[in-house]
């Protein structure tokens, strides 16, 4: 009996203590979480620093700060500052959780503003020819964000175009296609940037590969033909000037020059002179009578040719038809003939001077003459061959 009431009351006492302890164990203190960041608003590529050390653990001590980026990345550190690059444009709300060492935890939150670069769509046509005008298309270029975007071409970083002296640093055009003349085979370098005025910069730097046209090449021979005709009086000269190489390459000549029939013998004494000055050419000759029987005239002939090399046929390349042209005609052995020629009519004598008396008028003063020349050249005919 003293037994059982010695016990009772310590079986009260566990009776009353056990609701107490229950209690207890259910009030765990909460930390408060402080969560801040810098910068909000940031471009694909950087780096946000977070702070989460003015969190409060209220009773104990921080034990973890926990993080989600919201991007897909989360990190746990034991100290309350971290730092996260954002590689993707968006808005991602970063979430800090912190524990206590009671076991209590607390949420922040904070909001970053990705800024993603314009995404840049070029395109280049293929198989460019010198005398190409290029079309550079970036039109379909666009920005995540929906920004208004401007457009900057250096359509060639070799060359300084607005004159500061630096060639990188140019702006030739704003649009969002533009035409490109190009003029010979070379490879131009350039570069497209776009700023989508939130900060977001992209540029491209891009290759125009320009080629050489190809052509083949047909030489035609063709006769030139110049005719004269006029009265030259003893001691006189007359002369005049032609150009049979501009037309094409000369490669042969024949000149001919005709007395008039003259009752008056003997025939009168004329020469035939052909000079090239440029090419140091001199061919002259004197006219012979005919025979009078025979009713011929009075005359003489110049004549020359392989004065230059024949043209071969075949396919050639080259920025254009004019530049082919040009290295066609001035080969380095075969521009004879090219410049001016002269032709000269030199009356020397017109008999019969020397069988007369001094106090007689000489009845044969002079002479009337034709002369022709023909020249035979070759002309390259180019025709342009597409590239397969």
């Amino acid at each position: 009996m003293s037994r059982n009431r010695a016990l009772f009351p310590l079986l009260v006492i566990v009776l009353f203590l056990v609701p107490g302890c229950t209690q207890i164990m259910d009030s765990i203190v909460e930390p408060r979480a402080t969560l801040n960041a810098n910068p909000l608003n940031i471009q694909v590529g950087d780096t946000v620093g977070f702070d989460g050390r003015d969190s409060d653990p209220i009773e104990g001590i921080i034990t973890e700060y926990l993080w989600d980026f919201g991007d897909g990345s989360t990190q746990s550190t034991v100290n309350g500052y971290t730092t996260h690059l954002f590689e993707s444009p968006g808005v991602f709300v970063v979430t800090l959780k912190v524990v206590n060492d009671q076991g209590g935890e607390d949420t922040a939150t904070v909001t970053i503003s990705v800024n993603g670069p314009p995404i840049i769509e070029l395109n280049i046509p293929e198989g460019i020819r010198a005398g190409d005008i290029v079309r550079l298309d970036a039109s379909n270029s666009y920005d995540t964000e929906n920004s208004e975007l401007v457009y900057m071409w250096d359509l060639n970083l070799q060359v300084d175009s607005d004159g500061d002296g630096d060639p990188s640093n140019d702006i030739d055009a704003f649009e969002a296609v533009v035409n490109v003349q190009t003029e010979k085979s070379m490879t131009i370098n350039g570069m497209l940037t776009i700023d989508d005025g939130q900060g977001g910069i992209a540029s491209e730097i891009f290759t125009l590969n320009v080629q050489t046209r190809k052509y083949k090449v047909v030489w035609k021979t063709e006769e030139l033909s110049w005719d004269w005709g006029a009265s030259t009086e003893e001691g006189e000269t007359w002369s005049s000037n032609i150009t049979p190489g501009e037309s094409g390459r000369v490669i042969s000549y024949y000149a001919e020059l005709i007395l008039d029939s003259n009752d008056i013998q003997p025939a009168d004494n004329f020469t035939l002179r052909i000079r090239i000055p440029s090419d140091g050419y001199t061919k002259s000759n004197e006219t012979t009578p005919g025979n009078i029987t025979r009713n011929e005239e009075t005359r003489t002939e110049i004549e020359d040719g392989d004065l230059n090399p024949i043209g071969e046929d075949g396919e050639y390349e080259s920025d254009s038809e004019e530049d082919l042209l040009l290295r066609l005609m001035t080969q380095s052995d075969a521009r004879f003939g090219q410049e001016d020629w002269i032709c000269y009519v030199i009356a020397d004598q017109s008999d019969p001077d020397s069988l007369l008396p001094d106090i007689l008028p000489d009845p044969d003063t002079g002479n009337n003459w034709t002369l022709e020349i023909t020249v035979e050249i070759q002309v390259p005919m180019l025709s342009e061959i597409a590239y397969q």
